[in-house]
């Protein structure tokens, strides 16, 4: 199968496409023929040697994608040769083949073409772990999002707003910011020259990739027992100091997840608590992802470029046939 292999770590112009085997069916997983996958953040920290996959995952790039069912494992019901299907994976995405754990796999409603299922399980399975399950939000509550115009930002606007929530988004730009507010959030704050902790204060969840540097900040913003949830250090800080009296005062929770490296009864867990919560509005197409770009699997290179600039407005996906 064609794949895009790393040779060595280093920056987007290590990609290239080339022929890889394909990966063994499992008793427990579905062989799907991909038609599109999508970039991640993860995506790029693999690439440059900071993020290697769990012990067993696939070392090709690639946490999502969308096809169609060409093989079933001895252990899988649910599913038959020829089904759409999406699907959350640990690695192994930017390739024309992949081996999916049926529990992390859902059927494709026909409200989405391929390009759109493919931008919908890493972001929209993440803002649900987190937001939901996780941080427990409410309806009637307010939601801060940092980074409101990516992948995750977009997914979590839409899935809050279903939910009934008020949602209040950073982002560094006046036209993002424009954006997220036609995507339907409820305010936007240019954090390039507005504070967000005046715009937002009083938030009960704070959604949070930048990590340390945000960290008090964060605190300041949030409301009696309100609910922090970090899910990356795109900020590069690795350490913060934090005014624990504040902490306590408020009743904060400081909550940390990753989704990748959870083992796969656990993901499944997750995706089916998904598909319980908003699998209606899914299939309703009252869920779709927001799509910036979509270019062809051997222009990964330029799609890396893209997502490395943050210029882009939701997602950037791969057609892969």
């Amino acid at each position: 199968m064609r794949a895009i292999q790393i040779p060595h770590f280093g920056p987007p112009d290590v990609l290239r496409l080339g022929d890889e085997p394909s990966p063994p069916l499992t008793p427990d997983s579905i062989r799907i023929t991909v038609r599109a996958t999508s970039v991640n953040r993860a995506d790029l920290l693999q690439r440059e040697g900071h993020y290697p996959p769990p012990p067993g995952a696939s070392e090709i790039l690639g946490l999502e994608c969308a096809g169609v069912v060409a093989e079933i494992g001895a252990n899988v019901r649910g599913w038959k040769v020829g089904d759409r299907a999406m699907a959350l994976l640990p690695g192994g995405g930017y390739a024309e083949e992949v081996v999916a754990h049926a529990g992390s796999a859902m059927h494709v409603p026909d409200a989405l073409s391929d390009e759109e299922a493919a931008a919908i399980p890493e972001v929209f399975i993440t803002a649900f772990l987190t937001l939901f399950l996780l941080a427990h939000v409410r309806e009637g509550e307010t939601a801060l999002i940092h980074g409101g115009g990516s992948g995750i930002g977009t997914a979590s606007t839409t899935l809050l707003k279903l939910a009934g929530v008020r949602v209040i988004v950073t982002a560094g730009s006046a036209e993002k910011c424009a954006r997220c507010i036609a995507h339907g959030a409820d305010a936007a704050v240019n954090y390039r020259d507005e504070d967000f902790v005046e715009k937002a204060h009083g938030a009960n969840v704070i959604l949070d990739h930048v990590g340390a540097r945000y960290l008090q900040r964060d605190l300041e913003a949030l409301a009696l027992d309100g609910r922090i949830v970090f899910i990356g250090s795109m900020g590069g800080q690795r350490t913060a100091e934090i005014d624990t009296g504040m902490l306590l005062m408020k009743r904060a929770q400081i909550i940390g997840s990753t989704l990748r490296a959870r083992p796969a009864q656990e993901k499944a867990a997750i995706v089916t608590a998904f598909l319980d919560r908003f699998g209606a509005d899914l299939d309703a197409g009252r869920i779709h992802p927001v799509i910036d770009t979509i270019l062809p699997l051997e222009r990964a290179a330029d799609a890396h470029r893209a997502m490395d600039a943050s210029e882009h407005f939701g997602k950037i996906v791969l057609r892969v046939r």
